[in-house]
Order: C-alpha cells, then structure tokens, then sequence
C-alpha cells in the first residue's frame, strides 16, 4: 500500500500529473465512463458475475479520484462503491486491468457532552462540525422527546462511532448511547448491535420501524459481505446485498411503505426498483423479469404491495431477486434488519441488555462532568495522494 502510494507520487512529479477528485455524473455508467476514456469495454465484460453488479452500485454524486498523465490519458481510477470498498481501473503495459480495493480510514470512538444554547442539531454541530452526527442523533430518538421543551443549560450527551479519511469525517457516524436533558428528566438510547435497533434503559424498542421479506423464496443463495479475501482468486470480492432464490415469476413485494425513486435498468443489475423508505433507509430489487404496471417513478407504495417479478435480467445465473438495503446511501445487511419484528427485549436479552445500559448510562453522565474538547481533525490535501 506504501508502495503504491510512494508510486503514485513519483509518477506525479516526473511527468507533472495531478490526482484529481470529482463528483460521479448523474446518468454517468460504468460502461459510459470507458467509453469517455477510451478504455475496451471488454474490460467490463470479462469480469465475473460479483463483480459486474458491483459496477452498477456506483452512485452519482460520489467522489471517485482518477490519475492522467499530461496527454489526458487515464493511467488509474478509484470509485467507491461503499464506505468499505472501491472499483480500481488501472493501466498495466498498455492495457487497463480491473480491481476490487478496501477503503482505507481509522474508526474513532468518542464521547462528548455539549451544553444546549439553541438547540440539540445546532448545537452538536456547532460543536463538532459533523452535520451527520447531528442528524444522526435525532434519528436515534425517533420523536420519542419534545426537543422544544430544552432549556440553555439543558446537556446533550452522546458516545458514536465516526470513521475518519484523509483528516476528514468519512460516512456515516453510528450512534452507541445517547442522553439528553429536558428541563430536569434525562432520556436515554441505547444502540443494540444485535439488531441494530435503539431502545431505551428499559429495553424498550424506541425503533418502530422494520422491514417484510419482499419474496417466498427457496434458499438464500448468496448472503451480505462488504468485503471477503477469496484464497483461490487472491482478490477481494463483496456482495452489498441478499439473494433470494425463487422461481421465475414469482411476485416481488414491497419491503415497506415508500415512494418508487427508480424504475429501469441498471447494469448488472438489470431491471431494477428502487424505494425510499422513512429514517433514511431505501431498498432495491434487481433482476425482476417485468414490473407490476402502474407503478413508475414517484409512485407511493405500502409494505407488502406486488411491484414486480423475479427473474433473472441483468448479470445472473438463474432466477432470484437481489435485494439491497441502504441506510443514507450506505449499504448494509438486510437480514439484520428484515429479521427484526419485537418491540422489546425479554428474558435473558432484555437482563444483559439493562446491564449494559447501566454502563454506558454512567459513561454518558461522567463525560458532562469532566466535559472533554471536541475532537479536532487536520485535513490531508486529497490532490496529493490517490489512496488504494
């Protein structure tokens, strides 16, 4: 990894390049961005199954980082296509090769406590500077507290997890505990990594919200993986979603009420729908053979509504749907959350989880005391340096 990132700087300095970090255009494909660089698209075409629908998980907006040498010639390209993992095109005697590279970035654990002045999203940005943290942290309480009854003095206290690149905030913080203070009664959260719900210090779930199996399916023929070292292959390979396997045919269900935000091809993907759901989650289905009509773009939808059939359209071996889920643009397991149906922990569970929050409670409250400094990052200049 030094190597390649020593490599790259003398590669800069000899022929004058400079590393560049630009916004993935909207419409912009995996295939379309070969052709504007005048790269093979067998390229694309010789690739496995995994990895051509890993090319279509490539979202417009994204910051993907290319090298040129001074003809304007590609000489590699990072793009994300999760905060784990990155496609790498790169050019190896006179011809492009394909690569699947970990994201490299430090996870951080930090706990704060902040003073309320304003108000608790005001403030804790005010504080930090993360403006995901602070949405995070009203997505933890899910309405379940009247912020306006806060008063200046009121505290707000909170333990996450934050992933940090190149001195910079990178993705989504993930919420472990939180407190806050309205005039003198304190409410409690607490994450349960099990599932990945919050609840309260009752073991109460302060999460409503879950997801329906979309299909009746046989077996699940392939299962969620960021990132997975394949010993024969000697490559990464990752899977950002679960594969249902079921007949051709068979009818494809919401997983949850939503609004269609897209309704077509995409790539490896084939023919594909995609629903936004409430609290930042989205789920997509791919491979259906044909939609349900009716349905298009903008469409509201309910939990268990038919929108389409499995089949096997795009880059698949046999009949199945692909199910991902996405939280703010983030890939994650969907079995973690579909599986997920109680409203509160019993027996065993609920007693190891109490005990848990007692810590984490104590945590919270020792952190207004001592009140630490926020934590200060030093950004890298990302024109200096194309990281693998």
């Amino acid at each position: 990894m030094k190597f390649l990132s020593f490599l790259l700087l003398f590669i800069s300095s000899v022929y004058a390049v400079e590393v560049e970090k630009l916004p993935w255009p909207k419409g912009e494909s995996f295939l379309t961005f070969l052709e504007a660089n005048k790269i093979p698209q067998k390229l694309y075409y010789d690739l496995d199954k995994e990895a051509k629908e890993l090319c279509s998980e490539i979202r417009a907006g994204i910051q993907y980082q290319q090298l040129k040498n001074e003809n304007g010639e590609l000489l590699q390209v990072l793009i994300p296509i999760s905060e784990e993992m990155q496609l790498h095109v790169y050019q190896e005697e006179n011809s492009y090769k394909f690569d699947l590279k970990p994201i490299i970035f430090e996870e951080i654990i930090d706990t704060i406590a902040i003073p309320i002045k304003y108000s608790p999203y005001q403030d804790i940005l005010a504080h930090t500077g993360n403006a995901k943290l602070a949405n995070e942290f009203l997505r933890a309480y899910s309405k379940s507290v009247n912020f306006r009854g806060m008063q200046p003095g009121n505290y707000v206290a909170l333990k996450y997890k934050q992933r940090i690149r190149m001195g910079q905030y990178y993705g989504t913080p993930q919420i472990i505990s939180a407190m806050v203070q309205v005039h003198k009664r304190k409410f409690f959260v607490f994450k349960n990594e099990k599932d990945g719900r919050f609840y309260n210090e009752k073991a109460k779930s302060l999460t409503s919200y879950f997801f329906k199996t979309p299909v009746r399916y046989s077996r699940i023929s392939s299962k969620f993986t960021y990132k997975r070292w394949h010993p024969v292959l000697k490559r990464y390979r990752a899977h950002l979603g679960v594969d249902y396997a079921a007949p051709r045919g068979r009818h494809i269900y919401a997983a949850a009420d939503g609004k269609i935000v897209f309704r077509g091809r995409k790539g490896g993907y084939g023919k594909v729908i995609e629903i936004q759901h409430k609290h930042g989650y989205k789920t997509l289905y791919a491979h259906q053979s044909r939609f349900r009509g009716g349905l298009r773009r903008g469409s509201k939808v309910r939990k268990g509504q038919h929108i389409g059939y499995v089949g096997s359209t795009g880059v698949s071996s046999g009949p199945h749907l692909h199910l991902g889920l996405y939280k703010n643009g983030r890939a994650i397991n969907p079995l973690k959350i579909i599986r997920v149906t109680k409203t509160k922990l019993k027996g065993t569970a609920k007693k190891k989880f109490i005990e848990y929050t007692k810590v984490l409670s104590k945590e919270l409250l020792d952190t207004i005391k001592s009140n630490p400094k926020p934590l200060k990052l030093e950004p890298i200049d990302a024109k200096t340096i194309l990281e693998a």
